[in-house]
């Protein structure tokens, strides 16, 4: 919300945790993938290919999976109600509550992956592979309508998400995506310096 740890006042605390409340009672987060051995990367040419669908990821995110064995090909998404809310039309005075919506709706998608990139972890190391970080269309370069080959392995509305003929998902707080996985593997930080999008949701992180 752009203040420091412990620093909101006192009526935007109040705010979240009255979002928060209405939330919780909600079984809407989903976060599924598949995972696919038929796969081939070209780094030079920026290229990965899943069974007989070539994505154009372009050389960073190709780069960063080049070892890879397999391809977990996932979505997740915070589901309808969140999404909603947060593009709804509402009065003025309830912007701010409209805006704690957006941007709780984009927390709980993240986190929603978060926790399926660590579970997928688990499950990789337990078999002796590794992980890449996850990577999506939109990122560093990589064409959003890519979206359509990557829905094309997600049939019968997968996850409880939908893509539009300009390849946005709704739910709108949603993503979806690609992990390396292989014995050589390595899973490395977003790395912000290899990316001129400056509006970037990960611009920052080092998860």
């Amino acid at each position: 919300m752009g203040y420091p740890a412990g620093k909101a006042p006192g009526h935007l605390t109040a705010l979240i945790a009255e979002v928060f409340e209405e939330l919780m009672p909600l079984e809407e987060i989903r976060a599924e993938y598949r995972i696919f051995d038929d796969i081939a990367i070209d780094p030079e040419a920026g290229t990965l290919k899943v069974q007989e669908v070539t994505f154009n990821p372009g050389r960073t995110v190709s780069g960063q999976i080049r070892e890879a064995e397999k391809a977990a090909l996932f979505v997740c998404t915070a589901g309808a109600t969140v999404s909603d809310r947060s593009r709804r039309r509402i009065p003025d005075d309830d912007l701010l509550k409209l805006y704690v919506y957006d941007v709780t709706g984009t927390m709980v998608v993240e986190k929603a992956a978060d926790m399926m990139l660590h579970e997928l972890r688990r499950k990789m190391e337990a078999g002796g592979c590794r992980i890449t970080n996850r990577f999506s269309p939109g990122y560093c370069g990589w064409d959003l309508a890519e979206q359509h080959k990557l829905f094309s392995f997600f049939r019968n509305n997968y996850c409880g998400v939908t893509l539009s003929e300009s390849a946005l998902m709704k739910p709108v707080k949603s993503v979806s995506g690609i992990i390396g996985i292989g014995r050589e593997v390595r899973f490395a930080p977003y790395n912000c310096s290899l990316c001129d999008d400056k509006n970037c949701l990960y611009r920052g992180r080092k998860t």
